[in-house]
């Protein structure tokens, strides 16, 4: 999801300070907060926005997973749900998909309805809306074509029966979408809401939704609070009163508050730690599908060249990156679809595709000199561009390393906070950017549909025909042997041409103390769910 994910970075020491040295609830002991179900979780990152229509990464969907139900939402075991809808039919043609809603209210008492997501869909949709997870609804016949201008809302096909029957119609089977279903920019949002107050995502007070908890403050770049929704249809398996969402960049900040028992549970870990936490109980490594990896601006030279691009690829060595930076299971990426990703029948993916690329130093010079660069002479001077993370940091400099002994090339480390960096990756204003992806939903083409031509996610500047096709093809089916076959050739087609350089598939390191219980932590999507959580 997203651009996004795996976050966090150094805060003042003013923040420090004032965070450690806290009193009061924070130092409560454990008994005392148990019996207030309060749990205090750390993502590690504060969000760009928590308009479900806009946002587009893990830090926002993890918060809004707890403020907001979809039609569906994914259980422990990564399956299915019936959540805002109780029931749904499929067609025969797997066309047109019949929602039955529940009874269920938002959080200010007021009924939701199958109107509410006709509304929020389509303003997801609305070219003013300038939504880059737009694509994500283009599965609905007519969607893209409003979105593109090129069509009417009134031709989208979803529709309203009744207060509690949602129809929509694909303009072909997907057996993906009803996964899609639970993702964020499918979540209904309080029509009057946004409709009046164009900041209401940003105001607590004015923030309705509909999901297990609702916020009641915001204090940026340090916490969020939530509390349990009392208009939530499922509120009686709802165990937490209070869930407070620290915002706290520095991993090693969050493992000093860990250890000091002021929070509960942090999204990440930071590599030297881990050593020393091997064998805890309070570590948790958790499967993770998702993929760390390297972009290039095919506007700006020398990247505009493919064997630049591969040069770069083949000139590093990845098995010593997760080996011994990383240090948490992570395995080496020579594609771009991950592991955990279901096949034909049921077959994984990535062990069916296999590896796409190599590592060759030799060849990587060959490369680099055909281009114009014999030893790294004359490359230009560029700037590999990251989120601040002390791990991410950590693998941007061995790669620099890399770069300079294999290949003679000088490389500047530029580090910024998430925002500025995911506003920078939608500009296209980097020579290279570092970037991840987690899963949408449980599909390659979560991963495959990202580098569309002017895909709103794909901020390579890399267009292809042919992907372009075989992307359409796979999207034109439902039968899954046709469709994984459109996808394979579509990533190699994407690795021969190397827009995105593939660095490491993901595990997902987590702190969580012994008495934390129910938490669900997906391998795709968010970090943790804390509908059922609660503190033993």
């Amino acid at each position: 999801m997203s651009t996004g994910r795996r976050i966090c970075v150094l805060v003042s020491l003013f923040l420090l300070f004032s965070f450690i040295s806290g009193c009061g609830e924070k130092n409560q002991p454990s008994a005392l907060r148990a019996k207030e179900q309060v749990i205090r979780y750390n993502i590690c990152a504060e969000p760009k926005t928590l308009d479900p229509a806009k946002a587009n990464g893990v830090p926002e969907a993890t918060v809004m997973l707890q403020l907001f139900d979809g039609l569906t939402r994914y259980d422990a075991n990564q399956q299915i749900q019936p959540a805002m809808a109780e029931s749904w039919q499929i067609s025969q043609d797997g066309l047109t998909y019949t929602f039955k809603l529940r009874d269920a209210k938002w959080s200010n008492g007021e009924p939701v309805t199958a109107r509410d997501f006709v509304y929020s869909w389509l303003r997801a949709l609305a070219p003013e809306t300038a939504s880059e997870y737009a694509y994500q609804l283009f599965y609905i016949k007519g969607a893209e074509e409003y979105n593109s201008g090129k069509g009417k809302k009134e031709d989208v096909g979803v529709k309203a029966l009744d207060d509690k029957t949602l129809q929509v119609v694909l303009r072909a089977p997907a057996p993906q979408f009803l996964g899609l279903t639970s993702y964020m920019t499918y979540y209904p949002v309080y029509r009057k809401n946004v409709e009046n107050n164009d900041k209401w995502f940003t105001d607590p007070k004015q923030y309705v939704c509909n999901g297990p908890f609702k916020m009641v403050s915001w204090e940026h770049n340090q916490k969020i609070t939530l509390e349990k929704n009392p208009y939530y249809w499922d509120e009686k398996n709802v165990k937490l009163n209070r869930l407070e969402i620290y915002l706290i960049e520095s991993l090693q900040t969050g493992f000093t508050m860990f250890r000091s028992n002021q929070l509960e549970m942090q999204n990440e870990v930071a590599v030297q730690e881990l050593k020393s936490l091997q064998g805890s109980k309070e570590l948790l490594i958790v499967p993770d599908a998702s993929i760390d990896y390297y972009q290039f601006n095919l506007s700006r030279k020398p990247f505009n060249d493919a064997r630049v691009r591969k040069a770069l690829a083949m000139a590093i060595d990845r098995n010593q990156i997760v080996k011994y930076i990383l240090q948490a299971g992570q395995k080496p990426a020579y594609a771009f679809v991950p592991y955990g990703m279901a096949g034909v029948e049921e077959k994984d993916y990535r062990q069916v595709g296999g590896d796409l690329f190599k590592e060759d130093i030799e060849t990587a010079k060959k490369l680099l000199a055909e281009a114009g660069y014999p030893d790294g002479k004359g490359f230009p001077k560029i700037t590999l561009l990251y989120n601040n993370n002390e791990n991410i940091h950590k693998v941007a400099q061995a790669v620099q390393q890399m770069w300079k002994k294999n290949l003679g090339i000088e490389v500047a480390l530029q580090n910024v906070e998430w925002q500025v960096y995911l506003d920078r990756q939608a500009q296209q204003d980097f020579d290279i950017t570092r970037t991840a992806w987690s899963p949408d939903y449980l599909d390659p083409m979560t991963f495959i549909d990202l580098f569309v031509s002017n895909g709103g996610n794909n901020n390579t500047g890399w267009s292809h025909p042919t992907y372009d096709r075989l992307v359409s093809e796979a999207n034109s089916t439902g039968d899954q042997k046709t469709r994984m076959e459109a996808m394979h050739k579509a990533e190699k087609i994407l690795m021969d041409h190397m827009p995105v350089m593939p660095i490491f598939f993901y595990t997902h390191p987590v702190l969580i103390k012994e008495n934390i219980k129910g938490v669900i932590t997906p391998s795709f999507g968010t970090y943790a769910d804390f509908k059922y959580a609660y503190v033993e």
